[in-house]
């Protein structure tokens, strides 16, 4: 019987590979060889540091009841080797996106496989999952014209919600990092059309009259740190009846929030922004099917494969989990290869 290379998280800060048999291939199913894995720095370390919530109904099957060993992941992208008699022909040798833990080779249905348009590469394409977090993102701020925007954190979701909000005629987009590498990565980014101004700083610039964006503060904040200690920042930088978007996931990371301020009085609305599910409010116009076509056609505008800083092979996971814990001003975005 076959076996495929999986990576294990199996304690906090401990990995493991490990030799998985895979099951027969059933008529209506597909096996896939893994040609890269993106990991995640924010959720997947909340996973690796033993940092996450112990759910047992998060919306979608990758983030429920997670417990030590797991196999975690979510950007996997592959080629379609076999397909079982059942199976439609042109699936094979396809290339495919499947929301699928690190590993050499999985089995599954075709219902849970998306075809990679031909116009991008692999590595773009692992992008998908996050890029798609920054569509819902856009779609739950709802960016207006003429406003004043803020993006705190510049990971990779960070940088592709900053990219897809350089394409709306704002006021101002101001984004916030406090690594070096990623404040410098939007430094491409302008929209000629409308001259918009993307102004990319540390956190303590935030607070100097330097741009003076931070006097006038801001109508749309995104809050994409991963650490809820921003929360305040976003409160004390966001207008009268203004927005703040939270798309951090925290986990078991607790702190402070100042709700005793100016909050209450300056009607700030906290909007909490998740990617498995669709807004009630659009939900009657979108579906998954149309926020995916918007996700493989921001991709192919934005090419975020540049971001990519790191590329390790799965038996270096360690290594590029040790990086990313201790290092990671190092990183934007880190990938697994796997030779294919």
């Amino acid at each position: 019987m076959p076996k495929a290379s999986t990576l294990f998280f199996t304690s906090p800060k401990q990995i493991e590979i490990k030799e998985v048999p895979l099951p027969t291939l059933k008529d209506d199913e597909v096996l896939v060889e893994t040609i890269c894995s993106a990991i995640s720095a924010g959720t997947e370390m909340l996973v690796y540091r033993n940092q996450f919530p112990h759910l047992k109904e998060a919306h979608d099957s990758v983030s429920s009841d997670l417990n030590y060993p797991l196999a975690y992941g979510y950007a996997c992208v592959g080629v379609v080797r076999e397909i079982g008699s059942a199976v439609n022909s042109e699936w094979l040798n396809r290339n495919v996106f499947s929301f699928q833990s690190h590993t050499s080779h999985f089995i599954t249905k075709t219902n849970s496989l998306f075809p990679i348009p031909n116009s991008l590469t692999p590595e773009t394409a692992c992008f998908f999952p996050n890029m798609e977090t920054a569509v819902n993102l856009i779609q739950d701020g709802a960016p207006i014209l003429g406003e004043r925007v803020l993006v705190l954190g510049q990971g990779v979701v960070g940088l592709l919600t900053a990219s897809l909000l350089s394409e709306f005629p704002l006021e101002s987009l101001v984004v916030v990092d406090n690594y070096e590498l990623r404040r410098k990565a939007l430094n491409k980014i302008q929209d000629t059309s409308n001259k918009l101004r993307v102004v990319s700083i540390s956190s303590d610039d935030l607070y100097k009259d330097m741009f003076g964006y931070a006097q006038s503060k801001f109508d749309l904040v995104y809050e994409l740190t991963g650490s809820p200690t921003a929360l305040n920042d976003a409160i004390a930088l966001t207008l009268f009846d203004g927005r703040i978007v939270i798309g951090s996931w925290y986990g078991e990371k607790k702190s402070e929030i100042n709700l005793g301020g100016s909050f209450h009085r300056s009607r700030i609305k906290l909007i909490s922004s998740q990617v498995s599910t669709i807004s009630p409010e659009l939900s009657g116009r979108w579906d998954k099917a149309r926020r995916h076509q918007v996700t493989w056609e921001a991709l192919k505008r934005i090419k975020p494969e540049k971001w990519i800083t790191h590329r390790f092979s799965l038996s270096d996971a360690s290594k590029a989990y040790q990086l990313l814990d201790e290092n990671p001003q190092e990183t934007i975005q880190v990938l697994f290869t796997h030779g294919v």
